[in-house]
């Protein structure tokens, strides 16, 4: 399990983010990111809501509570014609445990060079 610093610090890349930005978007300076990322200074509280905010993920992925994180992916986005991501998870969440393995190796074949 990551430590909270390495949470953050991946996510500050995903998100193509500096250090400099993510401090003036937390109303600190950049050494006190900083000492956040290195691990040298505890993250209040009030911080680790902010990036929760920030980064779109809730407290308990910081924590390392919980692992869903589709990384820097806005799930509201057009997928295809007017079909969102989040409708494709979605849909693709309902499909019985049955076929499940069906579906993973016909994207796996879509994704082949032979397809």
């Amino acid at each position: 399990m990551k430590e909270l610093r390495e949470v953050i610090r991946d996510l500050r890349d995903d998100h193509d983010m500096t250090q400099k930005q993510v401090a003036a978007y937390l109303n600190v300076s950049q050494q006190c990111y900083q000492s956040y990322e290195s691990g040298r200074c505890a993250i209040p509280t009030t911080v680790l809501s902010a990036l929760a905010r920030l980064y779109r993920v809730s407290a308990d992925y910081l924590l390392g509570m919980e692992t869903s994180y589709f990384g820097n992916t806005n799930l509201m986005s057009i997928y295809y014609e007017n079909v969102t991501v989040y409708k494709v998870l979605y849909d693709m969440q309902k499909v019985k445990k049955n076929k499940r393995k069906e579906l993973l190796s016909f994207i796996n074949f879509l994704n082949s060079e032979d397809a």
